[in-house]
């Protein structure tokens, strides 16, 4: 199935300005795929089980800062997508409370889009 196929997915926005690990990295980009798919299932049942069927389709992406992290989330939630904001508690790398990363999604890969498709990749 190529990129242009999908119909459905799930977007992962990493903020740049903090110094992560790559297995906290791996950890938060994990806890927003999981906790904004359940999200989905919750409030939006069809689009989670078409992006479920499509082979589960996730693009993590960046951005610069938490400003640009939450506009996201501003926009995700006024578009009315299943969206989670993750922050984590702080345990070993991070500050209590560092807001991390912004899982979006699964939805309609159009909707999506239009917030997320100037984005670069991770």
């Amino acid at each position: 199935m190529s990129k242009t196929e999908f119909k459905y997915k799930q977007i992962i926005v990493v903020r740049t300005d903090l110094t992560m690990g790559k297995g906290k990295l791996a950890a938060q980009v994990g806890h927003a795929a999981v906790s904004s798919a359940e999200e989905a299932r919750k409030r939006k049942p069809k689009w989670w089980q078409a992006w479920l069927r499509e082979g589960q389709c996730k693009v993590a992406v960046k951005v610069k800062d938490l400003n640009a992290l939450l506009e996201l989330e501003r926009e995700a939630l006024l578009m009315k997508l299943p969206h989670s904001l993750i922050t984590d508690r702080g345990l070993t790398q991070l500050p209590p409370a560092t807001i991390t990363c912004l899982g979006i999604g699964p939805a309609p890969a159009v909707q999506i889009d239009k917030i997320t498709g100037d984005l670069h990749l991770l």
